[in-house]
C-alpha cells in the first residue's frame, strides 16, 4: 500500500511538471487578452507612406505585410522587440465614428509611432508614454471607423500571425559583417533571439541590430548557412541549410515557420 501510494505520488508529481512546462512554452501561440488603446492612421489612401519603418522591413508590399500595418507607440513597441507581433483590433465604444457592427482588423506591427512632447498626451501627443497607440495604415483604420474621426478608442489584443510561406532571411551586409533581415514569422511574429550557423561553425548566437536586423561578424561566405529563431513565446524553428554556399549578400531564402 505505501508504495503504490509512493508510485501515486511521484506520477502526480511528473504529470504537474509536465503540465506547468507545456504551459510555460505551449505547442502554439495563443495571443492574448483584450486590452483599452486608441488609434489613428498615416501613410495615405495607398499606404504608401508606410513604407520602410522603425523595423527594417522595407517594402511592406513586397514583404508581404501589404497595408494590414500599425506603427506602435513606446508603451507596445518594446524598443522594436515587438516588430512582427499581430494584433485584432476593433473600434470601440464610439457610436459617432466607429463603423456599423464593430469589425476586426488584423496587423502586423512593422513601425515605430514616435512621442510627439511638445503636445499633451490627450491632445495631439497620441502616442506619448505610457499611452498604448495604433497608428494604422489608412486603409486599415477605414475598415473600423471613418476617416474624419481622426483618432477612435480601440480594444485590441494580441493574435497569432499567419504568414503564407516560411520565415525569410535576407542577408546583407560584406564579408566581416552579416546584417540578416528576419520577416513573414508566424506564431508569436516577433522573434527575441536568433543564431548563425555555418556548415563548418557551431551555432553562434546574433545581436539584435536594430528593428528585425541582427547581425554576426563572422565570416561565413562559402558556406550553407543555417537559422536559429526564438519568439517572445519561447518557441524555437531552426532552419538547417538555407542557403548553397555560393550565397551573395542581398539574397533572401525561406526557412521553417513557426506552427499556428
Amino acid at each position: 500500500m505505501a508504495l503504490n501510494r509512493l508510485l501515486l505520488l511521484c506520477f502526480a508529481t511528473l504529470l504537474c511538471f509536465l503540465t506547468s512546462v507545456t504551459a510555460r512554452i505551449p505547442g502554439v501561440f495563443t495571443g492574448g487578452p483584450w486590452e483599452t488603446a486608441h488609434a489613428t492612421f498615416y501613410g495615405g489612401n495607398d499606404a504608401s507612406g508606410t513604407m520602410g519603418g522603425a523595423c527594417g522591413y522595407g517594402n511592406l508590399y513586397s514583404q508581404g505585410y501589404g497595408v494590414n500595418t500599425a506603427a506602435l507607440s513606446t508603451a507596445l513597441f518594446n524598443n522594436g522587440l515587438s516588430c512582427g507581433s499581430c494584433f485584432e483590433i476593433k473600434c470601440n465604444n464610439d457610436p459617432q465614428w466607429c463603423n456599423p457592427g464593430s469589425p476586426s482588423i488584423f496587423v502586423t506591427a512593422t513601425n515605430f509611432c514616435p512621442p510627439n512632447f511638445a503636445q499633451a498626451s490627450d491632445n495631439g501627443g497620441w502616442c506619448n508614454p505610457p499611452r498604448p497607440h495604433f497608428d494604422l495604415a489608412m486603409p486599415m483604420f477605414l475598415k473600423i471607423a471613418a476617416y474624419r474621426a481622426g483618432i477612435v478608442p480601440v480594444t485590441y489584443r494580441r493574435v497569432p500571425c499567419r504568414k503564407q510561406g516560411g520565415i525569410r532571411f535576407t542577408i546583407n551586409g560584406f564579408r566581416y559583417f552579416n546584417l540578416v533581415l528576419v520577416t513573414n514569422v508566424a506564431g508569436a511574429g516577433d522573434i527575441v533571439r536568433v543564431s548563425i550557423k555555418g556548415t563548418n561553425t557551431n551555432w553562434m548566437p546574433m545581436s539584435r541590430n536594430w528593428g528585425q536586423n541582427w547581425q554576426s561578424n563572422a565570416v561565413l561566405v562559402g558556406q550553407s548557412l543555417s537559422f536559429r529563431v526564438t519568439g517572445s513565446d519561447r518557441r524555437t524553428s531552426t532552419s538547417w541549410n538555407v542557403s548553397p554556399p555560393n550565397w551573395q549578400f542581398g539574397q533572401t531564402f525561406m526557412g521553417k515557420n513557426f506552427r499556428v
